[in-house]
C-alpha cells in the first residue's frame, strides 16, 4: 500500500514596500519620511510608496501627480531597477537555502514549497521565521510571510500582519479564517464580480460558501465551482520552481503623444532591450512577436504575429514595426505608449524539428 503524500507546506514571502525600503535603507535622510518611487511628471505613475506615504493614501500604480496632491511633503525618488534586481537576487539566494522549489512572482515576492526542506527545522513556521531573520540580517530589509497548506491561503496570510509580520493558517483553521473575509480577497474577484455577488447578497466568503457548489455553478458555470473551492480554502496549484518566462517585453511612455508613423525609432530601441534579455537563454526560441500600443485616450491595443523565430534584433524590430499596419485606428490617432515583446516560447530542439518538417518536401 502506497503511503499518502504529506500535506503541503507553502510559504509566501513578500518584501515590505520593497523599492521604497531599498531607497530608505541606502539613504538615511529618507528614513521615516514619505517616499514615493516615481519619476515626477504628468505621465508618471507610482512604482512604490513607503508606509509613511501610504498613510496619506498613496498607492502603487497611482498617477504621480495625484500622489503629490495627496502627500505634498512626499520625497519623489526615481526608480533604480538595477539596484532592486540585485537585492532581489540576494533574497532569492536566501530562499533557495531552504528549498529548491521557489516560484518568484516579481522582484519582491515568491512562493516556496517547504514540504521537504533542505534544512532541518522543526516546522514551516520555523522556516519562515529563519528566512525573515536572514533577510533582515543580510539585506537590512524586512519581509512579511504567510504559512499555509496552499498558495492561495499563504498569499492572504503574508498580507495580514504587514509590515514585518507572519501569519500561519493551519488546515483546521482555514474555514473559520476565511468566513468573515470580503469576497474581494479571493483571487479573480474584481470589481465586476464583486458587484454581481453583491446583487445576490454575497459580500463575505462565508456567505459565498453558503450558496453551495451547485448554486454557484448554476449562476457562474465553471467559475462558480472555482469560487466554491476557494471559499473552502482549497487550491491544488503547485509551486512551480524555475518557471520559464512566458513573455519577454519592454515598453516606453512618451513625453508627448506620437502618431503611428513616428513609432519606428522607439520600436527599434525597445527591440534592442528585448533582444538582449532574449539572448540570455539561447535554448528557448520565441515564435510570436508582439506590439502593444496605448492611445492618448488610454485605449490599449495589442497585435501579434506568429511564425519562425526572429534571427536577429533587426528582424525583431522590423516585424514589430510591420504590425502597425494592423492597427485599425485613423491616422489622426496619437499614442502615449509603445511596447515590444516576444512570446510563444519553445525549446530549440522542438523549434528546429518544426522548421525541418515545414521545409521538407512532401513524400
Amino acid at each position: 500500500m502506497v503511503a499518502p503524500a504529506p500535506a503541503r507546506k507553502i510559504i509566501h514571502v513578500d518584501m515590505d514596500a520593497f523599492y521604497a525600503s531599498v531607497e530608505q535603507r541606502d539613504d538615511p535622510a529618507l528614513r521615516g519620511r514619505p517616499v514615493v518611487v516615481a519619476w515626477r511628471g504628468p505621465r508618471s505613475v507610482v512604482c512604490a510608496a513607503s508606509y509613511e506615504a501610504r498613510a496619506f493614501g498613496v498607492r502603487s500604480a497611482m498617477p504621480a501627480l495625484r500622489a503629490g496632491r495627496l502627500c505634498p511633503q512626499a520625497v519623489f525618488v526615481p526608480p533604480d531597477f538595477g539596484r532592486y534586481r540585485a537585492v532581489s537576487q540576494q533574497v532569492r539566494a536566501i530562499l533557495l537555502r531552504h528549498t529548491p522549489i521557489v516560484e518568484p512572482l516579481s522582484l519582491d515576492e515568491a512562493y516556496l514549497d517547504v514540504t521537504r526542506p533542505l534544512q532541518v527545522l522543526p516546522s514551516a513556521t520555523a522556516i519562515a521565521e529563519a528566512i525573515r531573520a536572514e533577510i533582515r540580517a543580510e539585506t537590512g530589509l524586512t519581509a512579511s510571510a504567510g504559512v499555509a497548506p496552499n498558495k492561495f491561503l499563504a498569499k492572504i496570510a503574508s498580507d495580514w500582519n504587514k509590515p514585518d509580520g507572519l501569519l500561519v493558517i493551519r488546515p483546521a483553521q482555514a474555514l473559520a479564517f476565511l468566513s468573515p473575509l470580503a469576497v474581494t480577497r479571493l483571487p479573480g474577484v474584481g470589481r465586476v464580480m464583486e458587484r454581481k455577488l453583491a446583487a445576490l447578497g454575497i459580500t463575505r466568503v462565508g456567505e459565498l460558501r453558503a450558496w453551495g457548489r451547485r448554486g454557484l455553478e448554476l449562476r457562474f458555470g465553471r467559475w462558480g465551482t472555482r469560487l466554491y473551492e476557494l471559499s473552502l480554502g482549497l487550491d491544488d496549484s503547485p509551486v512551480c520552481g524555475d518557471r520559464p518566462s512566458l513573455q519577454i517585453s519592454a515598453e516606453d511612455t512618451f513625453a508627448t503623444d506620437l502618431p503611428l508613423e513616428a513609432l519606428a525609432e522607439p520600436i527599434a530601441r525597445l527591440a534592442e532591450k528585448v533582444w538582449r534579455a532574449y539572448r540570455h537563454d539561447p535554448d528557448r526560441l520565441a515564435r510570436t512577436v508582439v506590439l502593444k500600443l496605448k492611445t492618448s485616450q488610454f485605449r490599449t491595443l495589442t497585435r501579434s504575429h506568429t511564425g519562425t523565430p526572429p534571427r536577429n534584433v533587426r528582424e525583431l524590430a522590423e516585424r514589430a514595426a510591420a504590425l502597425r499596419a494592423r492597427v485599425p485606428l485613423p491616422a489622426s490617432a496619437r499614442y502615449r505608449l509603445v511596447g515590444v515583446g516576444l512570446s510563444g516560447f519553445m525549446d530549440g530542439d522542438r523549434a528546429q524539428a518544426e522548421l525541418f518538417d515545414a521545409a521538407a518536401p512532401p513524400a
